[in-house]
């Protein structure tokens, strides 16, 4: 049992840190549904006012800040999996030394 969750929590470890670099990066595949609608919304607006030939520092602004907030929730998912990681690794190391000192060999 304990193993398999390890391992699996890895791959979620190993998959969200490849999200968080490529949010970095500035991709957008890693953003959910609403990250991506109001990525597009700022997108839309600084195109248009660009067109119209005026600033786009406030459009340019909302992406950074919605770049920014992806990256925070991220960051958050990445802190919580691998502290569910080593509250596994402790689970299992209680459970294997209650074992060992239960006198089972």
């Amino acid at each position: 049992m304990g193993n398999s969750d390890i391992r699996r929590l890895d791959r979620e470890i190993q998959a969200t840190t490849k999200k968080l670099e490529a949010v970095r990066r500035g991709e957008w595949w890693p953003l959910n549904g609403s990250e991506r609608r109001a990525m597009a919304r700022a997108l839309a607006s600084g195109s248009y006012r660009a067109a119209k030939g005026r600033s786009t520092g406030r459009a340019e602004q909302q992406m950074d800040t919605l770049g920014s907030a992806a990256e925070m929730r991220l960051n958050a998912e990445l802190t919580a999996l691998h502290a569910e990681r080593q509250r596994l690794i402790t689970e299992t190391a209680r459970a294997k030394a209650a074992k060992k000192s239960s006198g089972w060999w």
